[in-house]
């Protein structure tokens, strides 16, 4: 499984603090304690990295040792693979519209109509089940 670690560097501000990843112009982020401003720095470096990814650009090569004056350096690690399994996966909402007569009857019935619509598309794109990352 695919592994990647890049050094962060963490900032104490007056009353929180912020981490940026010096590799990853844009990629930064904050919290209240150093435990939470590195569980926050995984997040968004993963995030980060996912859409790089997403968008075909070329990552950058991790630094080994980082330039600092009083700031202390992290190394964050994350998997790629299962970030994107996850985001790929993850369940998102999306309106339809269909005859409220229809509607009704369903609901009578108690439909899902989540499942319903999924199956369905699977059926239309002609994906198997079982050969689809997608469903659980």
């Amino acid at each position: 499984m695919r592994k990647l670690t890049y050094l962060a560097i963490i900032e104490e501000g007056e009353s929180s603090y912020g981490a940026y990843f010096p590799d990853l112009p844009g990629c930064g982020t904050s919290g209240d304690t150093i435990e939470e401003v590195c569980a926050n720095a995984k997040e968004a470096l993963e995030l980060h990295i996912y859409g790089m990814e997403k968008d075909n650009d070329k990552l950058p090569s991790p630094s080994r040792k980082l330039k600092t004056n009083d700031e202390m350096v992290t190394p964050i690690t994350i998997f790629p693979d299962l970030v994107k399994h996850e985001m790929e996966n993850r369940r998102v909402k999306t309106n339809v519209t269909i005859p409220l007569w229809l509607k009704e009857r369903a609901e009578a019935e108690g439909i899902n109509y989540s499942r319903i619509l999924e199956m369905a598309l699977l059926e239309m794109l002609s994906i198997k089940k079982r050969n689809h990352k997608m469903l659980k």
